[in-house]
């Protein structure tokens, strides 16, 4: 079954539907996973029962690209611990492309690359896993990943997926350079059925690139699955990803995720602003949140960002309903979605290039004009108010955010 629409494929909210939506999931009941809604909802999860809300981890590509090695994965498992990162949910540590030999063996296994994974993918998984986090790897649904440095898995689905569960993988990202031409709904689906028949739960990413609309047939395969292109550090490239990743949002919910790729916070290419901007839309579309800097060397500010539990908090709201852009007008936009126990999250975003002020009322969001209504601010912890009615405004800066948790008293 698919989604209650809220909105149109588009991006833009039927008047009042926000509400409807909310009445329907946030009932009496007073467990939301106790009810007949969340288990009707939950019967499409692909059989690997994974993603129940959006993955969170590290993936090691946009900082270190073809650079990566076991030392670094080891030293970046320890951060996560030692950050508190790992206890606020960061357990996926991925490995991407570079990792494995340009050849396989002579019996057409992988083989992790002996310059720079000495040791192996199963004892560094072990080493992922003593520390209680969860180990991930790459791959390409062709004969060569996107690096050309090892092969890709097009035709060794089966033998590659077992692989990776003696090995003790996590989780998959499975990449779409050089392949054959054919259908990427054929090969997606075979690595697909390869994990599924594995023996242990793999999470698996689709890396398809948002081409062939990958949100209307990538839930019957996966995990998650690439709305856009690469993500590069810049403000141009966050709002041109977010706008994209916006128009599929009615195609994702809990054991699927549309993923407009992997952060960039910590990278150095933006402000502040523009990171706090960045993390609060990934973390409102439930995009996985998959940080993308050298943990090791991040600054303060950089760590405060990604450790703010208020946000994770919405992006991990077991609803699992992708928030949207309501409204957009000289740069200065509405985003909102629904949450469990009746509330709403809303970011008041200021992408133009001077501060103003960004108003929102309680009807564009769905609710009861005059309903009371507590807020909070998520960037801030702390209340803007315990009893208010009608609407927010915000003065927001340039490329900055505001970001609240609504709840109707």
């Amino acid at each position: 079954m698919k989604l209650p629409s809220f909105c149109n494929e588009m991006g833009s909210f039927t008047v009042g539907s926000l509400f409807v939506v909310l009445v329907i999931l946030s009932s009496s009941s007073s467990s939301f996973h106790g009810n007949a809604y969340y288990q009707n909802y939950t019967e499409f999860l692909l059989a690997n029962g994974l993603a129940r809300t959006p993955p969170m981890g590290w993936n090691s590509w946009n900082h270190y690209q073809c650079n990566i090695d076991e030392k670094v994965v080891k030293a970046t498992a320890d951060a996560l611990v030692s950050t508190g990162l790992a206890a606020l949910g960061y357990k996926y540590l991925n490995i991407d492309d570079c990792w494995a030999e340009r050849e396989r063996d002579w019996k057409g296994n992988l083989r992790a690359k002996s310059a720079t994974f000495p040791s192996g993918i199963k004892a560094l998984a072990d080493y992922v896993h003593a520390k209680g986090l969860r180990l991930g790897i790459y791959s390409d649904a062709g004969y060569r990943t996107c690096s050309k440095t090892m092969p890709g898995s097009l035709g060794h689905e089966e033998q590659d997926a077992r692989t990776f569960a003696q090995w003790g993988v996590d989780y998959l990202k499975y990449d779409n350079c050089y392949h054959d031409g054919s259908k990427p709904q054929e090969r997606y689906a075979k690595m697909s059925y390869a994990l599924l028949k594995a023996g242990r739960p793999i999470l698996y990413s689709i890396c398809e690139w948002g081409e062939e609309n990958p949100a209307k047939w990538a839930s019957r395969y996966g995990n998650a699955w690439r709305t856009t292109g690469d993500i590069k550090d810049t403000w141009e490239s966050i709002t041109s990803i977010a706008d994209q990743n916006n128009i599929w949002g009615r195609y994702a919910g809990p054991g699927r995720w549309n993923d407009p790729d992997m952060l960039e916070v910590g990278n150095g290419g933006m402000s502040l602003e523009e990171y706090r901007s960045h993390f609060s839309i990934w973390a409102l579309m439930k995009a996985p949140l998959l940080i993308g800097c050298d943990i090791r060397s991040a600054s303060r500010e950089s760590l405060k960002i990604l450790r703010n539990k208020e946000v994770i908090d919405v992006n991990q709201d077991p609803l699992g309903v992708q928030g949207r852009k309501l409204r957009s007008k000289a740069g200065l936009e509405i985003w909102a979605g629904p949450m469990t126990k009746r509330r709403v999250v809303v970011v008041l975003w200021n992408r133009s290039d001077s501060r103003a002020l960004i108003s929102v009322g309680w009807r564009e969001i769905g609710l009861p004009s005059s309903t009371p209504v507590i807020v909070r601010d998520l960037w801030m912890h702390s209340f803007v108010s315990m009893n208010k009615r009608y609407g927010l405004t915000a003065n927001v800066a340039p490329h900055a955010c505001k970001m609240y948790i609504l709840t109707p008293i």
